[in-house]
This record gives structure tokens, C-alpha cells and sequence, in this order.
């Protein structure tokens, strides 16, 4: 066995450091408080500081390793090389198992020293510090997790001199979103310890009234917009890397990082009726519980090795330890719950279901029903293996007809909830309200008849989302002509944004669901083929070879325009074939490209075989999810009539934690 190298020994201490220091701190912490010792209490965001240190550390050292072709550590023997270009060796420290959790480990670390930060004035607050005792425990058990059974600088065995190393996954070294998908969607799963932390503080302090939604409230709407957009540029990353022309195939993996955001979209819009009317605080509480829960059960889907993915990871020695941990919050979390169910109960009642409470309710309700759906499918294969020791797959059928009708329930209420007040609807108030928008779901129903849309369930999504945009675009004008551009800001405006953006995906995806059209074209070299209302002319095929790849290139004339090569890449290293899909990009539609089977065509090749799909709208998918981008932060910009003045924003937790 090689020598232990630097970069190990340093990487290695900076896991201890995070062990130790998270581990101390989360027991010097609690004792503090039990004990009442004030100054010491005090002294607990110090730890997080240290934390972030060895974080830090640790992934330098891995960064050097993977810059430095550190061959004598064994993760750099699985997904290192000489070849991989600097951009893709940078992201190969997620490609694999250990480094993923790596990646948890650093994001983790930033937000623990992120909390402590905030609350820096408050640090002697009960509430504070229970806070940071949860965040240090999450700490501890994966610099646990990562220093041990995970280790990414575990010592490989010898290999020659000229060992050149396999480098990523060719699925993760063929597309620039590598570099941003894993990151942004781990932002959004690791962002949800924030709040699940004061929400387990509040448990234990008793203080379970509405102060702790009012500290964690942007921390969950950052961490939820991050996890949007991180699951809406894996669609795009399947969209332009795989070569199936779709978006969302209900993955095992792709499915673990949907649950918890339905779960936090589901909190999202529960808080508000807690924060308005005290209602819906053990549901708060348990939604919460859940989708911190839900991300523990995600990252054993991903990197147990127990699914077959394109994104999951091989087997590892992990899956004991994340399914312990995740037994343990919900057990945990349910006892506190159950211990605290006196002080939970809420002091208001819904006056009637036509009401904004009752949409928010019938909406959760809806959310959790999708939640339990996706769940079922999901983790259904695998008790059926546990339980009768066979192999079975629960496919996309089962999601798709499950997912349809709770999609257009979801699109109604979406409508109707915005323009519903609080407590009760009169007959007259809804018929006004909701004028405008039903003409404009009208409107979208005939534009899409006219356009040629067919079948009963895109039509009624393009009506609902018609109608839904009909009724965010009516509170939008509402709020700019009392307040100009200002009124653009807040929880509410910044919401009707985000509404905007989830119609645009859901119309997009129904039309792109529905409509696609697909063809096998053989095209000959110096022939047109028509299909579609398309031209496509074989150019030549082109072969580039280098050290790493060898990329069978065809060069195909669309509608005798623009030249678009669709190619299949043959990695060296690996001997894996991968398609790789040129797509032209269209506001109406994408003509997306790809070349037939796996074997790349021989260079001067006067033949290929094309399959061609045609795509209505999905350039919208990627609109919407930039809408959903902006009104997330539009959502944590404070509504001029929802400022607190100075001395309340400053004002100790102590005492907004007693509210209710």
C-alpha cells in the first residue's frame, strides 16, 4: 500500500476536527443550557466556527488531490484522471459516493456557521442554542459518517507509475450542469436543517408559538427555492444528456429529491395560516419533521446502492448508518411532538372552507396525498425485495396516472386561493374576484383548440393554468397600482411570481407530454428528408478523437438553416458508449435530435440513422423555473407593511418566541 500522502492526512484531520468539534459542541452546549450558565451558552457558536474550518479543510485537500492526481487515496483511483479537463475533475468530488457526502458535509458546515452568524447577539437565547445543539448533532453524524465507513481519503492500493485513472462517470463529464445541478439541489436539502433545528428547539424550550416561524421563515423559503431549482436543472441535465428527449422519468432517485419539496411546499404555504391565525402548528411541526426526514431517506435511495439509476451511486457501507439516523429523527421528533401536545393546540378554528386557510388546508392536504403516491412507488420495489427476497418495478405508468388529476386539483387551487380572504368568502366577493381569471382560463382553452390541442386532460390543464395565471396576474396588477414597483415585494406578490413560474412548467409539460412527436429518419448523405413540416440533410459524420473520447459526429442541415450535430461519444478509459443530443431551441418548440442505437457511425459515413422528436413548449419548462427563481427572492423581501421597525428587529427571541 502507497504511503499515506499530505492530502489524506490533512483531509483526515480536518474530518476529526468537525467530529470533534461538533460532537463537544453539541454536548458543552445542552449542559450549558441545563445548567443555566449563561456565558457559556454563549461560547456554543464558537464551535460552529471550528466546524466550518474542518469542513473547509477537508474539501481543499480533496480539491488538491483530484488537481494533483493524488493516486495513493482510493476515491481518486475511482474517479480521477489525467485526462479529465480541469472543469469536470472540479465536480468529479460529487461524482461518487464519498465525495457526495463530502459535498453534504461542507454545505452543512456553512449553514451551521451561517446560523451562528445570524444569531450572533442572541446566542445566550434557550432557543438559539437547542438550535445549534440539533445542528451539531446533524454535524457529528455525518463527519461520522464521512470520516469513517465514507471516508473519501481512504488509502488506495499501489498502481503503477503510469496509471492514468478511469475519471467520472462519462454521464457526469459531458454537460457544464454538472457543475451546478448536485450543489444547488444539496443547498435545498441540507437548507431544511435550519428550520427542522428551531423547530425541535422550540419542542424542548415549550416555546411552540409562532416566533420560531418568524426567525426560520427565509432560511425555509431559501432552502426550497434552492431545491426547486436544483431538481428543475436535473431535468435539464436529463433533458440534453441522455438522449431520451424527456425531462422526468419518476427515477428512484429523481423521485427522492421530490418528496421533500412537496412536503416543504406543502410548510410553505401551512406557515402562513400559523403565522395569521395559530392554526396548524402540529402540522407545521410534522411537516417539517418530514421533509428533514425525507432528505435523510434520499441520500440512503441515492447512495445505498440498493436502486438501479443513472443517478444513484454503487453500493457502500452507508445505508446502516442513514436509515439509523433517519429512525432516530422521526422517533425523536414524533416524542416531542407528543410531549408538547398540550401548549400545540391551536387557539383558532377554521370559520368556513371557503376561506384562504381552507385552500391552504385543502392544499396541504393534496400535497401530502402526492407526497404518500411518489413515496409509495418509490420505496414499494423495495420492501417487496426485502419482504419476498424478488425484483419488482413500480414504472411510470403508475406515477403518471396517479400525478394527472392532483396536478389540475393543484392548478385549481392555485386560481381560487389567491383571491380568497381570510376567515370567509361571500358569494358576491368570489364572483368578482374571480372574473377575470376565469376569462383568461377561457381565453388559453380556445387558443389551445384553435392551435389544435386535443384530449381532455391538457386542455384542462392549459384552461386551469389560464386560469390560475389569470388570478396571480390579477393580484400582481392589484399590488403595483396601490404601491407601484414596490408592491412587487413580499411574501405575496413574490408568491403570485412564483405561481407564474409553476404554470408555465405545468402547461410546458402537458404540452410537451402530449404533443411530442417522434420519428426514425435514415437520412443519406446530399438527400433532404421532410417530416413534420421539417428538413433534415446529412452534411457528413466526423470523427474526433483525443486522449480521453472518441466523438462520431454527425452533421445534419435542419430546414436548411443552422447545422446541428448530434454525436455519439465513446469514452476511453471506461469503454462507455454515451448519445449525446443536439436540440434546436424554439419558443414554440424544440427539434431535438439524437443518433439511433449506441454504435457511433464510421467517419465518412454516407448514412445514419436519426431519431428525431418534436416538442412543443418545453423552452418554458426552463422560463418557469427562472419566474419561480425570482419570486423565491421577491417572497423573502419584507412587504413595506410587513416591516418591523428597529427595536423589534432586534428584540431577543425570548421574547417573540412567547407569541401564542
Amino acid at each position: 500500500m502507497p504511503a499515506l500522502s499530505v492530502n489524506a492526512a490533512l483531509g483526515n484531520a480536518g474530518l476529526l476536527v468537525m467530529l470533534v468539534a461538533s460532537t463537544v459542541g453539541a454536548f458543552a452546549t445542552a449542559m450549558a443550557i441545563a445548567g443555566g450558565n449563561r456565558r457559556a451558552i454563549r461560547q456554543g457558536p464558537t464551535f460552529a466556527w471550528v466546524i466550518l474550518a474542518g469542513a473547509v479543510l477537508a474539501v481543499v485537500m480533496m480539491q488538491r488531490a483530484l488537481f494533483t492526481r493524488d493516486f495513493s487515496i482510493d476515491f481518486i483511483q475511482q474517479v480521477g484522471s489525467t485526462t479529465t479537463p480541469w472543469l469536470y475533475n472540479l465536480a468529479a468530488m460529487w461524482s461518487a459516493l464519498e465525495g457526495s457526502i463530502l459535498l453534504w458535509v461542507i454545505v452543512l458546515a456553512g449553514f451551521t456557521a451561517a446560523v451562528a452568524r445570524r444569531f450572533r447577539d442572541r446566542s445566550d437565547d434557550e432557543l438559539v442554542g437547542w438550535a445549534l445543539v440539533v445542528m451539531y448533532v446533524v454535524c457529528a453524524f455525518f463527519a461520522l459518517v464521512s470520516f469513517g465507513p465514507a471516508s473519501p481519503f481512504a488509502r488506495g492500493e499501489a498502481v503503477p507509475l503510469d496509471f492514468v485513472g478511469p475519471g467520472p462517470n462519462p454521464l457526469l463529464q459531458n454537460h457544464i450542469l454538472v457543475m451546478f445541478h448536485p450543489p444547488i439541489l444539496y443547498l435545498g436539502y441540507v437548507g431544511f436543517t435550519v428550520p427542522f433545528a428551531f423547530a425541535i428547539a422550540a419542542l424542548i424550550t415549550g416555546r411552540v408559538g409562532e416566533g420560531w416561524l418568524l426567525e426560520t421563515r427565509r432560511w425555509a423559503l431559501f432552502s426550497w427555492g434552492f431545491l426547486t431549482i436544483g431538481i428543475l436543472l436535473g431535468a435539464w441535465w436529463s433533458y440534453e444528456v441522455l438522449g431520451w428527449s424527456g425531462v422526468w422519468a419518476w427515477d428512484p432517485v429523481e423521485n427522492a429529491s421530490l418528496l421533500p419539496w412537496l412536503t416543504g411546499t406543502a410548510y410553505i404555504h401551512s406557515v402562513l395560516v400559523q403565522q395569521r391565525r395559530g392554526m396548524l402548528r402540529v402540522w407545521n411541526l410534522s411537516l417539517l419533521v418530514a421533509t428533514f426526514s425525507l432528505t435523510i431517506l434520499g441520500t440512503f435511495i441515492t447512495r445505498s446502492g440498493i436502486v438501479n439509476s443513472v443517478h444513484a451511486f454503487a453500493a457502500g457501507e452507508v445505508d446502516g448508518y442513514l436509515i439509523g439516523f433517519f429512525a432516530l429523527v422521526v422517533l425523536v421528533s414524533l416524542g416531542l411532538i407528543g410531549w408538547r401536545g398540550d401548549r400545540l393546540r391551536s387557539p383558532g378554528q377554521i370559520d368556513s372552507p371557503v376561506s384562504r386557510e381552507g385552500a391552504f388546508l385543502a392544499n396541504n392536504v393534496v400535497f401530502a396525498v402526492f407526497a404518500f403516491i411518489v413515496l409509495l412507488g418509490t420505496v414499494f420495489p423495495l420492501l417487496v425485495e426485502v419482504i419476498q427476497d424478488r425484483q419488482t418495478v413500480v414504472g411510470a405508468p403508475y406515477f403518471d396516472r396517479l400525478s394527472m388529476p392532483i396536478g389540475l386539483v393543484l392548478l385549481f387551487l392555485m386560481a381560487v386561493a389567491p383571491v380568497l380572504p381570510w376567515r370567509k368568502a361571500s358569494t358576491e366577493l368570489l364572483r368578482d374576484r374571480l372574473f377575470w381569471p376565469a376569462w383568461c382560463g377561457a381565453a388559453a382553452l380556445a387558443i389551445a383548440v384553435l392551435t389544435g390541442a386535443d384530449g381532455w386532460a391538457p386542455l384542462v390543464a392549459f384552461a386551469l393554468g389560464g386560469f390560475a395565471a389569470g388570478a396571480a396576474g390579477r393580484q400582481i396588477a392589484l399590488a403595483t397600482r396601490r404601491q407601484g414597483w414596490r408592491g412587487l415585494v413580499g411574501r405575496a406578490n413574490g408568491g403570485m411570481f412564483v405561481h407564474l413560474g409553476v404554470i408555465l412548467i405545468a402547461v410546458a409539460l402537458a404540452a410537451s407530454n402530449s404533443y411530442t412527436h417522434s420519428a426514425t429518419l435514415v437520412l443519406e448523405q446530399g438527400e433532404e428528408v421532410s417530416w413534420a413540416g421539417h428538413t433534415f440533410e446529412l452534411v457528413e459524420v466526423v470523427d474526433e478523437l483525443d486522449e480521453r473520447v472518441d466523438v462520431a459526429r454527425a452533421n445534419v442541415l435542419v430546414d436548411r438553416t443552422k447545422i446541428y450535430g448530434p454525436a455519439v461519444t465513446t469514452y476511453l478509459l471506461q469503454g462507455m458508449v454515451v448519445p449525446t443530443p443536439s436540440v434546436r431551441t424554439g419558443f414554440a418548440k424544440d427539434v431535438y435530435l439524437t443518433i439511433d442505437g449506441n454504435s457511433p457511425p464510421p467517419a465518412g459515413s454516407t448514412e445514419v440513422t436519426l431519431r428525431v422528436f418534436v416538442k412543443p413548449l418545453i423552452l418554458w419548462m426552463w422560463v418557469g423555473g427562472a419566474i419561480m427563481a425570482i419570486g423565491t427572492v421577491l417572497s423573502a423581501v419584507p412587504s413595506a407593511r410587513h416591516r418591523r421597525p428597529t427595536d423589534a428587529t432586534s428584540a431577543p427571541l425570548a421574547e417573540v418566541g412567547r407569541v401564542g
